[in-house]
């Protein structure tokens, strides 16, 4: 079994007193993996990318990366930790070049290596490296995410965590984002991923975690729920089998 590099541990955690999204969610990603996080709208799959992320605070419990305590921890020093995040729909600075975006992801670098940095981008995303000149704003819907994934790899990210990669993306760059997720993982990147599509991405991941009601219902490696003829009812909702030492 793969060293366990993200923990939550009864971790309580929303958007408001009132308003309750994670109750007291206890899971945990495996180094060097794609894990999955599935479930109904409303389950908490993108509150739980938000909170490890540092935009939302738990109100109790432990989030740990590597061991150690991360709750509340600046964005700025999760990115340091080696923890990039990729949100749901366009997160470009839209009147900027495409090359002006690749060097804001990397403000963080020392400016001797940020050139560097940018070279193994374009190397990977080809297309990025021929619009590399023109305002973001134009790129079509594929080459947009290619350009916010490439912004994430310029940190060369010990985890990624990505939101809804396959939005407003045809089928063939859905499989070429899942194929590069796939790629990362093979070269030690952890990847903890929320994905609608359901079928394509567990073909591409390890673990499947299935969320209901801001708790873990559902523990498996990928492949066997798959093959699971009750996959829709789990993630659309429905009574999924409880996983053992979890409170229901």
């Amino acid at each position: 079994m793969a060293e366990r590099i993200i923990e939550f541990d009864r971790v309580v955690a929303g958007y408001s007193e009132s308003l309750t999204i994670l109750n007291e969610t206890t899971l945990d990603v495996r180094k060097g993996e794609i894990t999955l996080l599935i479930g109904p709208n409303g389950a908490g799959k993108s509150t739980v990318l938000k909170t490890l992320f540092g935009l939302l605070v738990p109100r109790s419990g432990e989030v740990r990366f590597e061991g150690r305590v991360i709750n509340g921890r600046s964005q700025r020093a999760l990115l340091a930790d080696g923890i990039a995040f990729v949100p749901q729909g366009r997160n470009l600075f839209g009147s900027l070049s495409v090359r002006h975006n690749l060097e804001l992801g990397g403000i963080t670098l020392p400016r001797a290596e940020l050139p560097g940095r940018i070279e193994e981008v374009l190397a990977r995303f080809p297309r990025i490296r021929e619009r590399i000149d023109n305002q973001a704003s134009t790129m079509s819907g594929g080459e947009q995410k290619q350009l916010e994934v490439g912004r994430a790899l310029l940190l060369r990210p010990r985890v990624l965590l990505i939101d809804e990669p396959s939005i407003g993306l045809s089928p063939k760059l859905v499989v070429d984002v899942m194929t590069l997720l796939r790629q990362l993982a093979e070269a030690g990147t952890t990847v903890l991923m929320v994905e609608q599509n359901v079928r394509t991405a567990l073909k591409y991941s390890d673990r499947a975690l299935v969320l209901e009601m801001g708790r873990l219902a559902l523990d498996r490696p990928a492949s066997e729920l798959l093959g699971d003829p009750d996959l829709n009812r789990l993630f659309l909702g429905g009574h999924a089998p409880a996983v053992p030492g979890v409170a229901a």
